[in-house]
């Protein structure tokens, strides 16, 4: 009995072993996954631009596999791959062939397909890519590598808003300082533009030609060639027809910015002057009579007591009126801080009215820090642009204001000076907005969109505001400036510098129908002396 139980279990573990045998046998035999599987994930890596994901998938390593990809990416200036499966089939025993159709997105020229195919084979019982170069177009072989060869239309045009062209130089310094100039590409240049730019070719340089150079310059007529090892070119792979650039439409405005610039044009000071249209934002003149830097947009300017415009706004939302009663001394002290007004003038009991008009700084601090707050002062900055980037096509700096963290910042900051920064033209579009009652964003290129939106001033501010900047040039600190009948503005002296060595820039910002300015002369003595009469000028010239 023992004997024969011994056998039988013996018996039974031989058929065990032969069992796993032969299903071990099935299994090492058997080819793993399929020529779909294996094409769908090489093509989805190649989109990916995976290249460690198409390796894992080829059945011979190749040291030189990913060096063809790499140079299609850089030659071509590919942004994106698209590789489409059209179809896979087995073509014998254990081989097989996938037809492709790739799309390429190349940069600033446009979309280009071709259509090629990938070699399958089985290696080690698994489907895997019979890789060559040919996998990566059906033309290529060892050494070869790819081209463009383009062919740019004309450059379009920068024009006026009247329609004149402005970029060709002849158009005045301050419409150069706008414009930009035309440069050869270096290889800088091309790194970011794409490869359809060669060294050399015509870009934009700086203002409007950098910012839309994409746009005036269009896109080239541009071949993709097969080049070879030998750098020849070995044949013409497709083309792309280019497209004709678009002209870049400015606001500007040329008689109004002639009047402009021959206001300034003969001071012995630095001047800048910025001209926009209240109605649409729309930026009408741009001049400086002095070229480099252009003050006029990027410059960053206390600025003075064309400030208390903005503040007289906060005041008139919080119920004052323009004949309540109020007082302008000589000198106040407004949490520590000594303020006086220019010329250390004083009027004694006058109205708000006249406190604008005579630009009395020690009437505006009190009552900032009485009937206003740092936190009001700081939104209402923030309703005319301050604290906002402004998006005209061209640099131009943000208007900046701090909010005040003390009773004697407030007082400062209600005149125009603490930490207040502001340029030429975010002055003009202060103006801007109080005759027409909304801020809205200034803008060179209409076209643009706009990242700030427009913003109306409190109800009921604008009609007052309007009497008040009239009192400035019939009675006030802009009477002798000789401006014509209906203008309405608010002169400014801004003191800079070290405390013992003042010195001060003479502003005049205002508006005359439906047309805003902002004037300021560096080192000039007094806004209603020194800026104004250059309103005057520029207003005149316009009739």
């Amino acid at each position: 009995m023992p004997r024969g139980r011994t056998i039988a279990i013996t018996s039974v573990t031989a058929v065990l072993v032969a069992g796993a045998a032969g299903g071990g046998a099935w299994w090492f035999l058997h080819t793993r996954g399929t020529p779909l599987e294996t094409a769908q994930r090489f093509t989805q890596a190649w989109q990916r631009a995976d290249l460690a994901a198409m390796r894992a998938e080829l059945g011979v390593a190749d040291p030189a596999f990913g060096r063809p990809y790499e140079d299609m990416r850089k030659s071509l200036a590919v942004e994106a791959t698209t590789v489409r499966l059209d179809s896979v089939r087995e073509t014998g025993d254990d081989t097989g062939q996938a037809a492709y159709t790739a799309t390429l997105k190349l940069k600033n020229i446009g979309e280009w397909s071709y259509s090629g195919v990938l070699d399958l084979a089985v290696v080690d019982r698994n489907w895997r890519v019979k890789w060559s170069p040919k996998a990566v177009h059906p033309d290529l072989t060892d050494g070869g590598t790819f081209a463009l060869k383009t062919k740019w239309p004309a450059r379009a045009g920068i024009v006026a808003a009247g329609g004149e062209r402005i970029d060709g130089g002849d158009a005045g310094g301050s419409v150069q300082q706008l414009v930009g100039y035309l440069d050869k590409a270096t290889a800088k240049d091309v790194k970011a533009l794409g490869s359809s730019y060669k060294v050399g070719d015509a870009i934009g340089r700086g203002g409007l030609q950098e910012t839309f150079q994409q746009r005036l310059a269009g896109s080239p007529t541009t071949e993709i060639q097969l080049v070879g090892a030998d750098k020849k070119t070995v044949k013409s792979l497709g083309k792309i027809e280019g497209e004709s650039g678009e002209a870049v439409e400015t606001s500007l405005d040329l008689r109004v910015q002639r009047a402009a610039a021959d206001a300034v044009r003969d001071l012995k000071q630095t001047a800048s002057l910025v001209a926009i249209k209240p109605s649409s934002g729309e930026i009408l003149a741009v001049v400086n009579n002095q070229g480099g830097f252009n003050r006029a947009l990027d410059g960053a300017y206390p600025p003075g007591s064309t400030f208390k415009a903005i503040t007289a706004v906060g005041l008139l939302a919080e119920g004052m009126t323009p004949g309540e009663r109020t007082t302008c001394p000589k000198d106040v002290n407004v949490g520590g801080l000594p303020i006086r007004n220019s010329h250390h003038a004083g009027y004694g009991s006058v109205t708000f009215s006249d406190s604008f008009a005579y630009s009395c700084n020690t009437t505006f601090a009190p009552l900032a820090r009485q009937r206003l707050s740092a936190d009001k002062l700081l939104s209402t900055a923030e309703l005319f642009g301050f604290n906002k980037p402004l998006g005209i096509g061209v640099p131009a700096a943000k208007g900046s204001i701090p909010k005040a963290r003390n009773d004697a910042e407030l007082a400062a900051q209600s005149f125009g000076q603490d930490r207040i920064t502001a340029s030429p033209l975010l002055m003009a579009s202060v103006a801007a907005a109080l005759a027409d009652g909304t801020w809205r964003p200034p803008t060179l290129v209409p076209s643009m969109e706009q990242k700030a939106e427009p913003q109306e001033l409190p109800e009921g501010v604008t009609s007052p505001m309007h009497q008040m900047m009239s009192a400035v040039v019939t009675k006030g600190t802009a009477k002798d400036a000789g401006l014509p009948s209906g203008t309405r503005g608010k002169t400014g002296t801004a003191e800079y510098g070290a405390q013992d060595a003042l010195k001060t820039h003479a502003w005049f910002m205002g508006f005359r129908g439906d047309l805003a300015f902002a004037v300021i002369v560096e080192e000039g003595s007094g806004g209603g002396a020194v800026a104004a009469p250059v309103a005057a000028d520029f207003l005149r010239a316009l009739g």
